[in-house]
């Protein structure tokens, strides 16, 4: 492979587009584009000609090949989103800043388990995801058990996400963070969860070994944008700061009591999720106190999703599904369910939301 820093390369670098009339390309792009000419030579028959525009550079010049095809934004594409220049490259007229779709949601009974052999992926910044809700309800909703084997500094940038809502709970171990406008870096450690509301920005730093967190997104499809022009810690503190109608939440769990559960027998401890998010999701732990059969009633809301952080307990609907450690769950609205035989060391992480506008 050829070192390109050997060659002590200078930008701006150029994409290079055919070109067999320069003028009527020319004309095109400098006035229906509001490209800017930078180079253009011959001077008394020009044939080449360089063009700056939209953070892009462009090199129209003859030759033979794909004429290419650009997506520009813009703030409103119009009636004709998709042009094609008169060297044949198609010009994609986007939306600069496309608001959040969620897709329709296809509710649906599932049960995964962490002993299934369905393989971790890969995924950014050197983290592993098994993927906790396969079908992802439609597309609304996309539920992760992420891990990360060995500790030490995480391949992380700033960056923040397009979405409605995101939490993600810790498990086990811990990971230093740093989130836009909320001080200095802190830990999350297992038990904690976070509120990351739309567009916060945000950097893994660090983690221990052994670290996993349950990551729930709404919708599943949303994009992760880089900022590298911003550096965290911000020195601006505003923890009241609203993101999108929500606002940044660190549950500490250590710093939280246990309550008694509706349910004799049983405890809870509340996460705080549901206001900090205006009531867009809930989460809340539960655990044995005694109790063996934890009695529920039907939800109405679109998302009921359970995760046995620890312990062991068998889920009865539609049948009987043994649970073990990890096992993640999804019951559809209006569909009785509960948990029997749970263990002594019987822990639930149960995330809740209504159902939404359409």
């Amino acid at each position: 492979m050829t070192d390109l820093a050997s060659h002590d390369p200078v930008g701006p670098a150029e994409i290079a587009l055919p070109c067999a009339d320069l003028a009527s390309s020319l004309a095109f792009f400098t006035g229906a584009l509001g490209f800017r000419v930078e180079t253009i030579f011959p001077a008394d028959d020009p044939q080449v000609a360089s063009l700056s525009g939209y953070g892009l550079r462009l090199r129209l010049a003859p030759g033979d090949g794909d004429p290419g095809r650009i997506r520009l934004p813009c703030g409103a594409p119009g009636e004709t989103p998709v042009l094609t220049a008169p060297n044949g490259t198609v010009i994609e007229l986007v939306e600069a800043d496309p608001p959040v779709v969620l897709p329709p949601l296809a509710p649906a009974f599932l049960v995964t388990r962490a002993g299934d052999g369905s393989p971790s992926q890969a995924g950014r910044a050197g983290m592993h995801y098994r993927d906790l809700i396969p079908g992802r309800l439609g597309g609304r909703y996309i539920a992760s058990h992420i891990s990360i084997a060995e500790g030490g500094p995480v391949a992380d940038w700033v960056h923040f996400h397009k979405i409605a809502f995101q939490m993600i709970f810790c498990r086990r171990g811990w990971a230093r963070l740093v989130y836009e406008d909320q001080g200095p870096p802190f830990l999350m450690q297992a038990g904690d969860c976070v509120l990351q509301p739309p567009r916060i920005r945000h950097r893994v730093l660090e983690s221990s070994d052994s670290f996993e967190v349950v990551e729930i997104t709404c919708p599943a499809a949303h994009e992760t944008l880089a900022d590298h022009g911003l550096d965290l810690p911000t020195q601006v503190l505003a923890c009241d700061r609203d993101f999108g109608g929500q606002r940044f939440h660190h549950h500490i769990a250590a710093g939280v009591p246990w309550t008694s559960h509706a349910v004799p027998g049983f405890q809870r401890r509340d996460t705080g999720l549901a206001q900090a998010s205006r009531g867009v999701v809930d989460a809340q732990v539960i655990r044995t106190a005694g109790g063996r059969d934890l009695q529920v009633s039907a939800h109405d809301g679109e998302l009921l999703f359970g995760f046995l952080l620890d312990g062991a307990a068998t889920l009865r609907h539609a049948g009987a599904h043994p649970l073990g450690a990890a096992d993640a769950f999804v019951i559809p609205a209006g569909q009785p369910w509960f948990l029997e035989a749970c263990s002594e060391d019987f822990t639930l992480l149960q995330v809740t939301a209504p159902a939404q506008a359409e």
